[in-house]
């Protein structure tokens, strides 16, 4: 089974574990708990007619928990490159894992130290699935953006990441689609 490494708890992060814990991947996530959303209040995520940032969180994190993803709250220090995969290192642990989501906000120190290529607006470059110039490396939300840092649109990054690993893994292009009888 794949280990995806998520850096980052905030709606882009919580977004590609979600969708990867989901479809039976393991997942680690790595959060400071220092995300940009404990300072606002939602009026415009869909689905939502208005949630504070911080009650939004616990409850993606209680989500993404429930499907099975591990979350720390520890500072990733270093990721490299390690044979086929990469190694996170965060709090002084080390962890494996063969996928790596970056969802830093606008922090792009990680992305930079791992070698991957930035646009001429000083923004991680990225292709349309969140895939870096580093096969199995993704960024997400405001470190790809220079301007568009909403909330709805970092965690749709988080999800064309997560799909992306998942046709990947799977061999095929991978939708994620419930019906109601999954649900039952």
């Amino acid at each position: 089974m794949a280990q995806i490494a998520v850096i980052g708890g905030g709606p882009a992060g919580l977004s590609a574990a979600l969708f990867t814990a989901k479809n039976g991947l393991d997942v680690d996530v790595f959060d400071t708990n220092e995300t940009w959303l404990h300072h606002a209040y939602l009026f415009n995520y869909l689905g939502i007619e208005e949630k504070d940032g911080d009650e939004f969180l616990e409850t993606a994190r209680e989500q993404v928990s429930g499907f099975g993803a591990t979350l720390h709250e520890a500072e990733v220090t270093a990721v490299e490159q390690s044979g086929d995969g990469f190694v996170v290192t965060a709090d002084g642990d080390d962890y494996e894992a063969d996928y790596v989501v970056l969802a830093t906000g606008s922090s792009r120190d990680l992305a930079e130290e791992l070698g991957c290529a930035f646009t001429d607006d000083d923004v991680v470059d990225v292709d349309v699935t969140m895939e870096t110039s580093i096969e199995d490396v993704y960024a997400t939300g405001a470190m790809v953006r220079t301007e568009e840092w909403q909330a709805i649109i970092s965690a749709g990054d988080g999800a064309a990441a997560a799909l992306n690993v998942l046709s990947k893994e799977k061999g095929e292009h991978f939708h994620d689609f419930d019906t109601p009888e999954d649900a039952e």
